[in-house]
């Protein structure tokens, strides 16, 4: 073949082989440029598991009104039922566990931010945001819990005092909301209990004529990976006391022998979060009173499964599961 004409060949094969990887490319720019969110959307569904399951840690109390029973259960605050904070401190004491601060501060009213949902009271480790309302308290304490001695066993093992299982708590996927929610009015384990009773019928048995076991605590601890500006959120709706540590950090503070409360944590007011770092949340509740039980947590947070507890004191670490 003529020398000329095979360069000529082979330059104009180049030259349509260039162009057409410059049209699929401009194509598959533009496709995916369409919509990103669009596209954003359908990777997380995508990606996104059914459900999470997480270990909670359950303590049972007798009621102060029973033989041996608790002093903190069963108690009506000596300033009066309510939302009263202040009763931990703003990190866990040596064992990861919420350490007693005060018996606590009447809520007058509550703290919200610009979209109305309830928010811990200021504090420097949490950004403030446009639209944040300032609530009120009580300067004086109001007898929520007694004293640092009774708090230190709730979330303890203490023999002659609580009792203690594990239940399963299934945070189920949510694509219209894109959050895992676990919720006792439509769990299915929880549902015809008609609240939060995990462990009805066992250990020290229901609580007088109620036909339900009341007075208890619940402990968990997951952990998460960081994502700035994707607007994550937890937030927990229920009764009685509530505390949840993000990185070591109180971030919700809802004690105190009240009725359905909420409030809610933006991840992204957490400024020392890094992307891409995974960090530890912590939860803490307790059921003290028998009027009623209420338990929902609702996050966008991908939280680890339930595949070890934590090695800390006051945890008992479990094998991973098959």
């Amino acid at each position: 073949m003529d020398a000329k004409l095979k360069t000529s060949i082979i330059t104009r094969c180049g030259q349509a082989a260039f162009a057409a990887s410059t049209i699929s490319l401009i194509t598959l720019i533009t496709s995916s440029s369409a919509s990103p969110r669009a596209a954003h959307a359908a990777d997380v569904a995508a990606e996104a598991p059914t459900n999470i399951q997480l270990i909670a840690t359950i303590r049972d109390f007798k009621g102060r009104d029973q033989a041996g029973g608790h002093t903190d259960f069963e108690w009506e605050p000596s300033s009066g039922y309510g939302h009263y904070i202040g009763q931990v401190t703003d990190t866990p004491d040596a064992d990861g566990l919420p350490k007693f601060n005060s018996s606590g501060y009447e809520v007058m009213s509550q703290w919200t931010d610009a979209s109305g949902r309830n928010v811990i009271r200021p504090r420097s480790y949490i950004s403030s945001r446009p639209g944040d309302q300032a609530g009120s308290a009580s300067n004086s304490t109001g007898g929520s819990i007694h004293a640092e001695a009774d708090f230190r066993q709730w979330f303890r093992d203490v023999p002659g005092v609580n009792m203690r299982t594990d239940a399963t708590l299934t945070l189920v996927y949510d694509a219209a909301t894109n959050q895992y929610i676990f919720d006792d009015t439509i769990d299915p384990a929880f549902q015809s209990l008609g609240g939060f009773f995990p462990i009805n019928g066992k250990l020290f048995g229901n609580y007088n004529s109620t036909g339900k076991n009341y007075h208890l605590t619940c402990m968990l601890e997951t952990s998460f990976t960081h994502a700035a500006g994707a607007g994550h959120t937890f937030t927990f709706r229920g009764d009685d006391d509530v505390w949840v540590y993000v990185d070591n950090k109180l971030v919700i503070d809802l004690g105190g022998v009240h009725g359905v409360i909420s409030q809610t944590i933006e991840l992204d007011r957490l400024a020392w979060l890094v992307t891409g770092q995974t960090y530890s949340l912590r939860f803490f509740f307790a059921e003290r009173h028998t009027t009623k039980s209420n338990f929902r947590i609702e996050t966008t947070l991908r939280l680890q499964d339930a595949t070890r507890r934590p090695a800390i004191k006051g945890w008992e670490e479990v094998e991973p599961m098959d």
